[in-house]
């Protein structure tokens, strides 16, 4: 490591009713791989927006090379050396690796494009970094990790010296991220400086130089990977010590299935078969846990169960009788609870209060309702009662849900599924984008509805939340059923190989 090239002095970043960035001050040194850890809203995402032209800091000094520098634009800071790849990326499906690499940034002479020549420099640049691929590869015929590979190249061609990555392992394979690593580290030696945000406190350990923890907005603590532990990293970005892993005592399971699906055919959005022959079933008091790579049918499968999504052909059964037919109200109200991967989008009515949001589904009954009518009083009476069994962090039944940070909102979510008392539940990204904290409070509830003798399929991009929740797993690769394993008898390297397509078979 070197000189420092990058450098925030005293960043505050003011929204209307948000302190963002607090007098921020962080280093960033050639050659090194600097890690940003923080819960949930703690200010890091706000600071590389600022770091990256996207937000104009409040006050405070970006320094890039011991100068003073200011981006007004992402622009601004691509062409002083910085890059940045988003956790979802960038990309056109249809386009080429050459062409999505290029776009916006041609060589060539007026509207002339010189394709071979940018042939050639992507794949320049692809062997002097090591990031095999090939140029002429659709995106949409590459695997997630292949996809990210294309995201750095973007910058790379673009001169970037400076990376900066956003959660760049949450949709990879153990064995992509294995390759990952390797690659960042590549970089490193390259010459290039990297900052990633994370929540993998493992892997901050295992990639980075030193790491910074932001919470509420301020940098609460600077510490070198090789000298701290995983506990202590929690517990300076939460304040508090923090159960790491979650205890997954044992549980008899009821032999008659609560939740089955034989032979279930979904068509995706172009009318192409995204869950195919797809069969299984879940018992009383089991969590059943569907790993694989994003893309592979997941929410399609979710919204099928749920009556979002219309099924071509087979059997979804709930408590016996065939529900396939049945609208999602009335699914709902047969005992089936449902928390989605995008709360935004399908968990809540931002906009509502918390009481409302919490009533969603069961408004037009007690203690929501009463004879027709909302029953405000009632509604906020159990929105109360809920607040504070699920410790939902808020000024009250009344407060707007968008007031909200992501794992209140998530917790909000929780009160209204669990406590309907469901028999069978379906949990998809149960902990997206949520910080330790919310993690280890959301984890131990589905266990302890799992003792209610609940059974619960849980959808999660998250090999360690699998692991740490399920009792049986089922691998999903090209919207099949590959493999079923019992979570005690294997390991997350099978699991990996077999979402990436390896020793493919019937489960």
């Amino acid at each position: 490591m070197g000189n420092v090239i990058l450098e925030t002095q005293h960043i505050v970043k003011q929204f209307p009713k948000v302190l963002a960035n607090d007098d921020i001050s962080i280093k960033l040194q050639e050659g090194e791989i600097l890690c940003l850890l923080g819960e949930n809203g703690a200010g890091k995402s706000t600071l590389m927006n600022v770091l990256y032209g996207l937000y104009q800091p409040t006050s405070g000094r970006i320094l890039l090379d011991g100068r003073d520098v200011q981006f007004s634009s992402p622009r601004d800071a691509i062409d002083r050396g910085l890059g940045m790849v988003h956790q979802h990326f960038m990309l056109l499906d249809p386009f080429t690796v050459t062409e999505n690499i290029i776009l916006g940034a041609e060589p060539g002479r007026g509207p002339t494009i010189d394709y071979g020549a940018a042939r050639r420099q992507v794949k320049e640049l692809s062997d002097r970094y090591g990031l095999r691929i090939d140029p002429d590869a659709k995106i949409e015929n590459l695997s997630v990790g292949l996809q990210q590979r294309v995201e750095i190249l973007k910058a790379l061609y673009r001169r970037a010296r400076i990376l900066i990555l956003d959660e760049p392992t949450a949709v990879l394979t153990p064995q992509e991220v294995d390759e990952f690593f390797s690659v960042i580290r590549g970089l490193r030696e390259s010459g290039v400086s990297i900052i990633i945000i994370t929540h993998k406190l493992e892997e901050v350990r295992a990639i980075s130089n030193r790491v910074y923890i932001l919470r509420r907005g301020r940098v609460e603590g600077e510490r070198e990977t090789g000298n701290v532990t995983t506990a202590e990293l929690a517990n300076l970005m939460v304040g508090r010590s923090v159960v790491l892993t979650v205890e997954r005592t044992p549980h008899e399971v009821q032999p008659e299935p609560v939740f089955e699906i034989e032979g279930l055919q979904v068509l995706d959005d172009r009318r192409i078969p995204a869950v195919q022959d797809l069969s299984l079933t879940v018992r009383p008091g089991e969590v059943v846990g569907i790993a694989g790579v994003d893309g592979n049918g997941q929410p399609e499968l979710a919204e099928a169960i749920m009556g979002l999504r219309p099924v071509e052909s087979g059997i979804i059964r709930h408590l016996g009788e065939d529900v396939a037919g049945v609208s999602t109200r009335d699914r709902i109200h047969r005992s089936i609870s449902y928390v989605p991967a995008d709360r935004h989008r399908y968990g809540l009515v931002l906009p509502f209060t918390v009481a409302e949001n919490i009533a969603l589904g069961y408004h037009d009954r007690s203690p929501n309702a009463y004879r027709g009518q909302l029953d405000y009083e009632g509604m906020n009476g159990n929105a109360a009662d809920l607040i504070k069994r699920f410790d939902i962090r808020t000024s009250g039944p009344e407060a707007a849900a968008m007031q909200l940070s992501g794992g209140n909102q998530q917790k909000v979510i929780l009160a209204r599924e669990f406590s309907r008392k469901p028999t069978f539940l379906l949990v998809n990204q149960p902990t997206r984008g949520l910080d330790v904290g919310a993690i280890e409070y959301i984890h131990s509830e589905i266990l302890a509805m799992r003792d209610k003798d609940v059974g619960i399929l849980l959808i999660s991009l998250e090999l360690e939340e699998i692991f740490g929740l399920a009792d049986r797993i089922l691998v999903l690769y090209g919207g099949r059923i590959v493999r079923e394993l019992l979570t005690d008898e294997t390991n997350e390297k099978e699991v990996g190989l077999y979402m990436m397509g390896g020793k493919e078979r019937s489960a």
